[in-house]
């Protein structure tokens, strides 16, 4: 959180007063409003110092920036982090083993993960990439209920590589 100026250390000709109920005191010099914060037993903080003139205003800085830590740590709190999670196939996968598989895929999407799917083609196989792609179409097709397709498939090297992702539910 960034530090604000406070009191004394406001050094400037004049500034526009804001009171503490928020209310327009008008343009007075620092001195004079450091006089007036201390009448009312608060903090006098520059809150906006590029405007012209600058904005002062008459507050509780302890309450004030123990608010502003409170509301940082609720976004934080409120925050989902999206992890990168990987779940590898093989071309010549049994339509049971796919259905596991895309199922563990659907509980990481439902979670909110994105996922990457991968086949490693190996000797032969990388002649033939066509079935790869036809089981990567056929596991985003199982998984189309949760999910879908960020990037579709394709070859880097000897992997095929296909992202999905969570469906997104605001509009």
């Amino acid at each position: 959180m960034k530090e604000l100026l406070k009191n004394e250390q406001i050094v400037l000709s004049e500034v526009r007063l804001i009171g503490p109920n928020s209310e327009q005191l008008g343009i007075v010099s620092s001195d004079k409003a450091n006089e007036i914060a201390h009448s009312y037993d608060l903090d006098l903080v520059l809150i906006a110092p590029d405007a012209k003139p600058p904005v002062c205003k008459i507050m509780d800085y302890g309450k004030y920036r123990f608010d502003e830590l409170k509301k940082l740590k609720d976004q934080k709190k409120n925050q989902k982090v999206a992890k990168l999670k990987e779940m590898p196939l093989s071309m010549t996968i049994s339509d049971h083993d796919l259905e596991v598989k895309a199922k563990q895929v659907c509980k990481f999407l439902t979670d909110g993960s994105k996922v990457r799917v991968y086949i490693r083609m190996r000797g032969r196989l990388q002649d033939r990439p066509q079935l790869g792609f036809d089981v990567m179409n056929k596991f985003a097709e199982l998984c189309s209920s949760v999910g879908q397709i960020e990037k579709p498939s394709v070859i880097n090297g000897k992997n095929i590589f296909m992202f999905l992702a969570p469906i997104s539910t605001k509009k």
